[in-house]
């Protein structure tokens, strides 16, 4: 984890879009594929059916009141989840509750491991953010094996890992329905967040979004932000390059994006950072 942390990433109170703990629900967006938005970061938690009443639950987020109306929302569905995935080691996609069930949660090997040696701060973070959650099911995860993909009885899932945004990021595309759960990237109201513990993150960024631009992608769903057909998805992956390029070159700051003022406090830190890395200037 960086060493200086977004409030959302780690312990600082971030200024939440809104305050209630209201989540929207549990909603179809293609076959068999639902999201529901919490308002506290506007975070997306990813449900996808495997067909046969069991599910596989991607991120769950954010407050225990939000976990609570996806375990109902589940029910009502007739959904159980068989099985649970972490896109990242940052505490907002961590979390569980035992009304989802007591089933295997995996994540990337690198994800895991910084979960494990981070997990006093990520504690932290969720019990200032967002108390109240069992922390014995906090960070539960185990390393994906193969880590390709996520071997379950739904469609086929394939796991995209690169070190953007923080140690083992992955995403989750799902080419039947060419929907990519796509982590804390590709949003349209956040700007590329840097883990700027690595040697060259902007480096680290670009290969990411690369990654993912090489998928044939029909609909993205970010962890924080709206939902986005193909053509938004190749938008977001531009407006991200845009600014990651605009930084090397020490430019100000042009995102067209609503940019929320934490964000624009992100910025300055990886320009600030940048100032001191001359070798990564372009």
């Amino acid at each position: 984890m960086r060493g200086q942390r977004s409030p959302r990433r780690a312990t600082k109170a971030r200024a939440p879009l809104c305050t209630s703990d209201d989540m929207n629900r549990l909603t179809a967006i293609s076959t068999g594929v639902f999201v529901a938005t919490g308002d506290l970061y506007v975070t997306n938690s990813t449900v996808v059916s495997d067909g046969d009443g069991g599910c596989l639950v991607i991120d769950p987020a954010v407050t225990v009141a939000d976990l609570a109306g996806l375990a109902a929302d589940l029910r009502s569905l007739a959904l159980t989840p068989r099985m649970g995935f972490a896109t990242h080691p940052h505490w907002d996609h961590v979390l569980w509750s035992a009304e989802l069930g007591d089933v295997p949660r995996f994540a990337s090997p690198l994800t895991v491991a910084v979960a494990g040696r981070e997990r006093a701060r990520l504690i932290e973070g969720v019990r200032l953010s967002a108390p109240g959650h069992d922390l014995n099911l906090f960070g539960q995860l185990s390393p994906l094996d193969p880590p390709e993909a996520i071997a379950w009885d739904g469609p086929r899932a394939v796991v995209v890992t690169h070190q953007a945004h923080a140690p083992g990021h992955s995403a989750v595309f799902f080419p039947e329905s060419g929907t990519l759960v796509a982590g804390d990237m590709c949003s349209d109201i956040e700007i590329p967040l840097l883990d700027l513990d690595q040697a060259d993150p902007i480096g680290d960024y670009l290969t990411g979004l690369d990654r993912l631009a090489e998928l044939p992608v029909d609909r993205v769903i970010p962890g924080h932000g709206a939902i986005g057909d193909g053509a938004e998805f190749r938008r977001r992956i531009e407006l991200d390059r845009a600014y990651l390029n605009d930084l090397r070159r020490q430019q100000d700051l042009r995102d067209p994006r609503p940019i929320a003022e934490w964000l624009i406090a992100e910025h300055e830190k990886q320009v600030a950072w940048l100032a001191k890395e001359p070798r990564l200037h372009s």
